[in-house]
């Protein structure tokens, strides 16, 4: 019997896919528990606008990211530290200061969580970080540390 997954089915399927399941393991597990659905054309043309749908939103979000990047490249950011007479930072500049600037700044809102630091910054100086957006696509962020005043 054709059915099409509902939810992620382990050993069987993702969600949304066009399975051949037994009838028995269909009729009293897969339906009961709403895993599946029938195969009928309804189902299938239900199955296809979604996928249709989600492409369509998936280029969407891509397109962002790609847009986002591009904003970032001429975008720097400047964050003020307090350091000690050597120049070196009390504390250290955390992906969620580097996040705030941007927003304040620049008006670009960036999750903390997408902001790669190798190592805290714990000095003045320009830095370039990574920034993880999402369907393959990273930017970079041109981070300057200035002393406090």
């Amino acid at each position: 019997m054709k059915v099409i997954l509902q939810q992620d089915v382990r050993g069987q399927g993702k969600k949304g896919q066009l399975i051949e399941a037994a009838d028995g393991y269909a009729r009293n597990y897969l339906f009961p528990r709403k895993l599946a659905v029938p195969a009928t054309a309804d189902a299938m043309n239900t199955m296809k606008l979604k996928e249709k749908a989600k492409k369509a939103e998936d280029a969407r979000l891509k397109a962002e990211a790609e847009a986002v990047a591009e904003r970032l490249k001429n975008a720097p950011v400047k964050v003020t530290a307090r350091a000690g007479a050597n120049g070196k930072l009390f504390g250290a500049v955390t992906s969620k200061e580097v996040s705030d600037a941007l927003q304040t700044q620049h008006g670009i809102d960036l999750a903390k969580q997408k902001i790669v630091m190798d190592e805290p910054i714990k000095a003045y100086g320009s830095y370039e970080l990574k920034a993880k957006l999402g369907y393959e696509v990273s930017g970079t962020i041109y981070v300057m540390v200035v002393e406090e005043r």
